[in-house]
């Protein structure tokens, strides 16, 4: 892997790990787009650069980390349905992995979902403000109200939401910002949340398939990594600060419209232009 490839992917994964785009279907498309050969570095590669944009939410959320044990509880909680099927389907997700059309697919179904969820909870959309700012009149900050965590109940059906993604182009980020709008979250708690499951899903599965994949590594794809999770690190802090802005803003319709229309350009560059994108080599 050349280190223009390497900072293309890192580019991607930091721009498409938290936003509800589906970051592995970008993934699987810039992989082709790129003509990256499906080796077993290039396999731990893509996983391996999500340890960079992980370490962008512990940077910017490393308060609400250290707030409470009731996160912590929440996320064990959400993480379990995810790891238990997981491990049960993994050799069939990683088939699915390698194909395009059920990415493009997922991409439209998803995004048509997105933007029914948006119409339907958008009683949910309340805007709130970005910053907490000191009243100079009063010489007092402005209360802000304390950080939602969900319960035990409402932390396992987000977990069940989440679930949805392992099928590649649905987007982990989308079924767990859809399953806390079920939840009564706010666009923006949902988001935020979403986040911080994040931490131990990713996490959790890159590090079980770098560990498997690791003998393929060379001293020489060191640098690769490296770069790639430098990348994905610095260009997620971007990604985040302006998804929670656009969210909090215009909710979740942007996005959907994005992913139909993604997802039809590959679909019409398959079967109309005959694009040799059909399946990963």
């Amino acid at each position: 892997m050349t280190t223009i490839e390497a900072i293309v992917l890192g580019i991607v994964e930091g721009l498409t790990e938290f936003l509800p785009v589906s970051s592995t279907g970008h993934m699987i498309l810039t992989q082709a787009a790129l003509g990256v050969q499906e080796t077993s570095f290039a396999k731990v590669f893509l996983v391996n650069i999500q340890f960079g944009a992980i370490l962008a939410v512990l940077l910017m959320y490393r308060r609400r980390f250290l707030q409470s044990l009731d996160l912590y509880k929440s996320l064990i909680i959400a993480f379990i349905p995810a790891a238990i099927l997981g491990f049960a389907l993994n050799d069939f997700i990683d088939s699915l992995l390698q194909s395009v059309p059920v990415v493009a697919l997922m991409l439209i179904l998803g995004g048509i979902v997105m933007i029914c969820a948006d119409k339907y909870f958008n009683h949910q959309h309340i805007i709130e403000p970005e910053v907490t700012h000191k009243s100079h009149s009063e010489n007092a900050y402005v209360e802000v109200p304390k950080p939602f965590v969900p319960d035990t109940k409402q932390s396992f059906i987000i977990g069940l939401s989440q679930c949805f993604a392992m099928v590649p182009g649905v987007s982990r980020s989308a079924a767990t910002i859809i399953g806390g709008l079920t939840q009564k979250m706010t666009f923006k708690q949902a988001a935020e949340y979403s986040f911080f499951l994040a931490v131990p899903t990713i996490s959790a599965a890159a590090v079980y398939k770098t560990y498997k994949g690791f003998d393929s590594v060379r001293g020489s794809d060191i640098f690769s990594l490296l770069i790639g999770n430098v990348t994905s690190f610095i260009v997620a802090i971007i990604a985040i600060n302006f998804f929670l802005r656009v969210i909090n803003k215009y909710g979740l319709r942007i996005f959907g419209y994005y992913r139909i229309i993604i997802g039809a350009l590959i679909l019409i560059g398959i079967y109309v232009l005959h694009l040799p994108l059909q399946i990963l080599k």
